[in-house]
């Protein structure tokens, strides 16, 4: 064979290899500069904890937690049909199992969900789908490393005690007009 046909035969082969389904964070990349949607990516400095009154189960479950990434349609009376493609892609992509699905409310047309990447004990990312027919919906992605549920609920109560930055969530502010 023909070096430039080995090359070719290569190159091909690289491209089919590579993983085209749709993700998360590919429909975030993709939709952060969509005018219907709106972004926003939270830093764990948005809880505005004084550390020094953690508990140290407080502080792991702080520490597991890396940044929040949100991403909401705001439906309007011009994009009725876009909101349906949207919601029918990202249901699509949360029926990957690779999500696995703590808990859902609702129905399928107006409701939210609850999903998770990762193994019981070391969970990479959290999954929250919101939707409503008249308002629109919101996909919030909590990444971190080893977080489990405890983790979680532990976080629960930091928020608490926490005198959250609204600043960060301005951008938010628009889609609850």
């Amino acid at each position: 064979m023909k070096p430039i046909y080995s090359i070719a035969l290569l190159f091909s082969l690289f491209l089919f290899s590579c993983n085209s389904e749709p993700t998360l964070q590919k429909y975030f990349v993709e939709n952060t500069e969509n005018k219907n949607f709106v972004a926003l990516d939270v830093s764990p400095e948005i809880l505005n904890v004084d550390q020094t009154k953690l508990s140290l189960e407080q502080k792991t479950a702080l520490q597991s937690f890396d940044k929040m990434n949100v991403l909401a349609f705001k439906l309007d009376g011009k994009n009725k049909a876009q909101f349906e493609v949207e919601r029918a892609k990202v249901n699509l992509i949360l029926r990957d199992k690779k999500y696995q699905q703590l808990m859902k409310f609702g129905s399928g047309k107006e409701g939210a969900s609850v999903s998770y990447v990762g193994s019981d004990d070391h969970i990479e990312e959290f999954v929250f789908f919101a939707n409503k027919k008249e308002t629109g919906f919101a996909i919030v992605r909590v990444l971190g490393k080893d977080m489990n549920p405890t983790n979680i609920m532990t976080m629960i109560s930091v928020l608490r005690q926490s005198n959250v930055d609204l600043e960060q969530l301005k951008p938010l502010q628009q889609l609850m007009k």
